[in-house]
């Protein structure tokens, strides 16, 4: 099994207690005694949603119609600052009613920006930015002198925070801010900063303007143009131009389009302005439009929180739209780094075809100051199921870069709360291959707030992607999922008790962590039938394994082996020994009840194939048994065949594919595919086994991949071992492929291949550091999982 299986091994890891207390409890009348938790009462999805959840559902699902983004008055200044090209002098505003809104919303303390209510401590920097572009817009103007003066005075009691390393930074803040400073000399104003603060902000700001970045040079080059505001007179304008939109934009942003037509009034950067007041009246947003980036952070979010499959099919609707705008190269798509990799990461993970090359062919040309960007570009390096270079070069330097930005601490100045650094965290402790789904709804869910919904651009922005609806949401749906996953558990010992397995001295007692595995990622209510399935045999199987290792006498293996082919015979008389019969009737047993149960979907007898895993399994572990009493040392190929199948996959995820909704013809579990991807997590479980477990067995002198290809010479240890570590990566990005990418209508339904991955995950997280069943941090994972509830904050 994908425990610590060895062929000549000592004997496993003992305990009394499993993973998790299993007191037997009382099994609700609802319950199905064959095994499948109140199956009857919950065989529709929408039985487990709540009357107020199913509101906020109604509620969420509004966020998908349009985008809608809080106004920014860092941007709205910029365009309040424009001239009229018309006018000699250049002495009256183009946009008036920018001005106006400046005077209109000046907050009580004296600044502009984010409102109080929402203003995270740590965005002051972003208040002073804001509040100084607004102060420059009204004093270029000759207007407003008492909101100048209260703006000027909110300057002066908050300065301290210009030199506060804690503070969060807008983006090309140290650019920005100091040529500012530099506009507001040129306006006669007299600014509350110390000379000492200006100074050094003043050759801060020299230093990146005049530092080369090497590879970087075009990413330099599009940041600069970014920054227009913060470079005025000095600014290559006709290279700035170059990365004009064709909607006029530069960057979708108002601010640097606005700065942009101050200086060349290009008749395209006023078509755009007048768009974005067409849209909002009169005041400008960070960015716009913002659509596609908002619309997939919307499930972003869903997904991250588990709660994707209450929005179905409006989902599928705007990856639709999304993936013909991938096809058609939409400009929103591919020259915003953010948006392109998460456009390429869910668009990959929901099963579209999206080629790596079509958008990061100079992706790492780009400009490493948002650390947002880099992030996302890390997490879409991370879906790779082909030979794809340039993902595999972005994940290693987007890894490099943000272990060193954690590190150094500098994670944090870039958005505001611990949002970032908790993200970063996540993604590079659980690699997509690892985290399983439901420990990483838990850890989003437990760092999940407003300030999630917080963009960093130049100045912070709120969308629509995040709100109270979607966390309450979450976590309703985690812990009714949780209880109904309690009872199971109760039932499962009971289960254990009545079948006599914890009778069998040679078991270990495994129930939490096979139970954890399948709760972890088939986690819907729904799943019941399935999660029983998966743990019941994986219970077996750990059970089995352990009797053919340590706890049987061959007599008692090839009894067991030929009960199990004969099996439909009454064997009352053929059990060579007690628990020869425990375990026959357990696994009869079981095999008869998953039968019946997939017999009410498939509308099929399926039992025989059940049975039929089970009879390759015990086969050829008995075979194993016999090359180690035979001290028999098989070559490669020969323990590769057979090891695929006595690590005891088979049982725990085939009969599974039966329960979890759609009908599998004969023709579909006799398929290539079918057989491709259960070799496939079958490889990448057994490779791994003896990746981690290669000391155990080598003090033990146990045969495993790593020892053979150690005896076919011309090799060191770490050779070996590097060798099968590559050989564990080339079948998990071939499985994911065929996990990910759509066949033809006779294929296996994604639904079904996405279990075959889910194991894969799970055997990948359970050797992250060792063989598995011994670490510590699985336990406390479980437990997470299956036994401590959430509780929102009031």
């Amino acid at each position: 099994m994908f425990v610590c299986f060895s062929m000549a091994g000592s004997q496993p890891p003992m305990s009394s207690n499993p993973v998790f207390p299993l007191v037997p409890a009382a099994i609700p009348a609802t319950c199905r005694e064959s095994g499948s938790l109140l199956t009857t009462e919950f065989s529709n999805t929408n039985l487990f949603v709540s009357y107020d959840d199913s509101r906020r559902i109604q509620r969420i699902k509004k966020m998908f119609d349009e985008a809608q983004l809080s106004v920014s008055a860092y941007d709205t200044a910029w365009m309040a600052m424009v001239p009229t090209p018309t006018s000699s002098m250049e002495d009256s505003p183009f946009f008036p009613q920018c001005a106006r809104w400046i005077l209109d919303n000046q907050l009580s303390d004296g600044s502009w920006g984010l409102p109080l209510p929402r203003r995270d401590p740590s965005l002051i920097k972003d208040a002073l930015s804001s509040t100084l572009a607004c102060i420059l817009a009204l004093q270029r103007w000759g207007l407003g002198e008492q909101q100048v003066t209260k703006g000027i005075r909110f300057l002066d009691f908050n300065s301290a925070s210009l030199k506060d390393q804690k503070q969060h930074v807008p983006i090309g803040f140290d650019i920005i801010f100091p040529g500012m400073i530099d506009y507001a000399k040129d306006l006669g104003l007299n600014l509350p900063f110390k000379s000492t603060d200006v100074d050094a902000m003043l050759a801060k700001r020299n230093v990146e303007l005049t530092s080369g970045f090497g590879r970087n040079a075009e990413g330099r080059r599009a940041y600069l143009a970014y920054v227009s505001e913060g470079i005025q007179h000095s600014q290559d304008w006709d290279m700035v131009m170059k990365y004009q939109r064709q909607n006029g934009s530069l960057f979708n942003s108002p601010s640097t389009t606005a700065v942009a037509f101050s200086h060349i009034q290009d008749p395209d950067c006023l078509r755009y302005l007048y768009a974005v007041l067409d849209k909002f009246e009169n005041a400008a947003p960070a960015i716009y439009p913002l659509d596609i980036r908002s619309r997939l952070s919307v499930i972003d979010t869903l997904d991250s929180l588990g709660v994707a499959r209450h929005f179905t099919n409006e989902i599928k609707m705007l990856l639709d739209k999304t993936y013909q705008c991938w096809l058609q190269g939409d400009e929103d798509i591919f020259l915003d780094t953010t948006t392109c990799a998460m456009a390429f990461r869910l668009l990959r993970v929901y099963g579209y075809d999206v080629s790596s090359e079509d958008c990061f062919f100079n992706s790492l040309e780009g400009y490493l100051k948002d650390k947002t960007a880099v992030l996302e570009l890390h997490k879409a390096s991370q879906i790779i199921y082909r030979e794809e270079p340039i993902l595999e070069e972005i994940s290693s330097w987007t890894m490099k870069f943000l272990k060193q930005e954690f590190c150094n601490g500098s994670i944090y100045v870039d958005q505001p709360g611990e949002s970032i650094s908790t993200k970063v965290h996540d993604a590079l402790s659980y690699p997509y291959h690892v985290d399983l789904e439901r420990l990483g709804h838990r850890r989003s869910i437990h760092h999940y707030s407003d300030i999630d919904s917080t963009w960093t651009l130049k100045t912070y922005c709120c969308p629509n992607i995040g709100n109270k609806d979607v966390l309450k949401l979450a976590a309703d749906d985690f812990n009714l999922c949780q209880s109904i996953q309690k009872k199971e558990l109760k039932q499962l010992g009971r289960w254990i008790i009545e079948n006599k397995l914890d009778k069998l001295s040679f078991a270990r007692q495994k129930l939490g962590y096979c139970y954890f595995s399948a709760a972890a990622t088939l986690y819907a209510p729904e799943l019941s039938d399935a999660r029983f399935s998966w743990a019941k045999n994986g219970v077996l199987t750990t059970v089995v394994d352990d009797f053919f290792d340590v706890g049987g006498s061959m007599e008692e293996l090839v009894n067991l082996v030929q009960l199990l082919e004969n099996w439909e015979v009454d064997g009352s008389t053929d059990f060579c020994s007690e628990q020869v019969e425990i375990l026959f009737t357990a696994i009869r047993g079981t095999i008869r009840e998953i039968g019946d149960m997939a017999l009410a979907r498939q509308g099929r007898d399926v039992t025989r194939h059940i049975n039929d895993i089970w009879v390759e399994l015990v086969k050829s572990m008995l075979k194993e048994a016999e090359w180690s009493k035979n001290k028999c040392v098989p070559t490669m190929e020969e323990y590769m065949k057979n090891a695929r199948v006595s690590f005891a996959l088979g049982p725990i995820v085939l009969p599974a594919l039966y329960l979890v909704g759609p009908k599998l013809s004969e023709e579909m579990v006799s398929s290539a595919e079918y057989k491709n991807l259960y070799e496939g997590m079958s490889t990448c479980g057994r490779l791994l086994n003896d990746w981690r477990g290669c000391s155990r067995d080598s003090e033990q002198g146990t045969v495993n991949a790593v020892s053979l290809l150690l005896l076919e010479g011309g090799r060191t240890l770490d050779d070996a071992v590097e060798e099968v570590r590559e050989a564990i990566e080339k079948e998990r990005k071939q499985l994911l492929r065929l996990v990910l990418l759509e066949k033809e209508e006779k294929g296996m339904p994604k639904c079904c291949k996405q279990l075959f991955w889910n194991m894969a995950k799970v055997l990948h997280l359970f050797y992250m550091k060792d063989d598995g069943f011994t670490n510590e941090d699985i336990v406390n994972v479980a437990k997470s999982i299956v036994n401590e509830p959430i509780h929102l904050a009031p």
